[in-house]
């Protein structure tokens, strides 16, 4: 049985745990340490049980606590070699993660342990390198992308091999061209190194959508520019308009989501 857990979701902080009887692991480290470590415990979890952690890119609400989970538990990071120079020089990671490294290559599957196969891929965002994660974990096939600015094949091909996908649904058009961001932040959400619109997520799940896609799990929504059900009713109608029956769920921003299991 495999487990999935939304610990944060948003631009306060990016953390998600996936495990099972034999192996756990996160994806990011963007919240307190202490804070992962309760939420894990609300569900019967431990920290003490997390094998590693894979990192996404070099953007604070993604490494915030890594460089303190890692000097604490010593457990492995496994990243590109261009994320491993960034963190080298970020505040939160200098000098910390000394002996855990582990390198992954961009396109390339790696095993690790004895049920993970996981494959970085590049997407387009404004941080030093920006990767998204497909992988088979106990049978069970996730992609996960957090941050990206536009729906590039690549993002495709890999959601469209997913039973379980994690994709950003960051905002809805409207709300962000009319509400109070400084005209630049707001251009650089909506370029294509920034972030990816209710409407961009629907026109992925629209070109990615096949038989096998059992769930879909919105994630890093904005607290302005954004809601839930904004998010969740373009989804859900472009998964009816391709006769998806995958479940569609959104991830809270600062709060943990509740216990999925497969």
């Amino acid at each position: 049985m495999v487990r999935f857990l939304s610990l944060s979701s948003g631009s306060n902080g990016n953390c998600y745990y996936f495990g099972n009887d034999r192996t756990a692991f996160l994806i990011d480290l963007g919240i307190g340490t202490r804070t992962v470590k309760k939420r894990l415990a609300e569900q019967g979890l431990s920290i003490d049980d997390i094998d590693a952690v894979f990192v996404t890119h070099d953007h604070f609400d993604h490494i915030k606590s890594l460089g303190t989970f890692t000097e604490r538990y010593h457990k492995p990071v496994y990243l590109t070699r261009t994320l491993e120079q960034a963190l080298r020089r970020n505040f939160c990671t200098a000098g910390r993660l000394k002996g855990c490294v582990r390198f992954l290559e961009e396109g390339k599957e790696a095993a690790v342990g004895d049920s993970l196969l996981i494959t970085p891929f590049v997407v387009p965002h404004d941080a030093t390198q920006t990767v998204g994660y497909h992988f088979t974990f106990d049978g069970e096939r996730f992609t996960v992308m957090t941050d990206l600015g536009e729906v590039t094949d690549d993002a495709v091909r890999y959601a469209s091999l997913a039973d379980h996908l994690v994709v950003e649904s960051n905002y809805d058009v409207d709300m962000l061209v009319t509400g109070s961001y400084p005209r630049e932040l707001k251009e650089r959400i909506l370029m294509q190194h920034g972030h990816l619109s209710n409407e961009q997520a629907a026109s992925l799940l629209r070109r990615a959508s096949h038989d096998g896609l059992r769930d879909v799990y919105l994630c890093h929504l904005s607290a302005n520019n954004n809601t839930p059900r904004l998010a969740f009713e373009s989804a859900q109608k472009t998964l009816g308009s391709v006769g998806s029956r995958a479940s569609l769920h959104c991830l809270p921003r600062s709060s943990a989501s509740e216990l999925f299991t497969f």
